[in-house]
């Protein structure tokens, strides 16, 4: 029961035997009514496994929902967190740090090119005016 319940949990690809084994199983009319009827039954039963399953884990992820509730915990309050996290860790950075100190020195160039721009506008404008 073990293998076979392993067996459902592969995640690889089918292989050669397994392609075997579902061809071998496409074709009903090679099968007995005895090993029809138990794969029926096996059918019904994975079925109701694969019902009972899914009913737990609705009943686990309701759970979930409850104890964060009860914790203050939301999806928005958890965005918070993982940005605010994610942030710090962006502004911890060597790149970002060295980013921030050319970007900062840079606009400290531009200003004051502006302001030396607007100094000469207004300048030439009270030159214009006292003609």
């Amino acid at each position: 029961m073990e293998a076979q319940a392993r067996g459902l949990l592969e995640t690889e690809p089918l292989q050669g035997r397994d392609e075997d084994a579902i061809a071998s199983a496409d074709s009903p009319s090679l099968l007995s009514e005895e090993e029809k009827e138990e794969l029926k039954a096996e059918l019904v039963q994975l079925e109701d496994e694969i019902t009972t399953l899914r009913q737990v884990l609705s009943a686990k992820e309701r759970h979930l929902v409850e104890i964060k509730q009860k914790l203050g915990m939301n999806l928005m309050n958890e965005l918070k967190q993982n940005f605010s996290r994610g942030w710090h860790d962006v502004q911890t950075t060597t790149a970002y740090k060295k980013t921030h100190e050319t970007l900062s020195h840079a606009g400290q160039k531009a200003t004051a090119a502006f302001s030396n721009v607007g100094t000469a506008i207004s300048k030439k404008f009270g030159d214009m005016r006292r003609k």
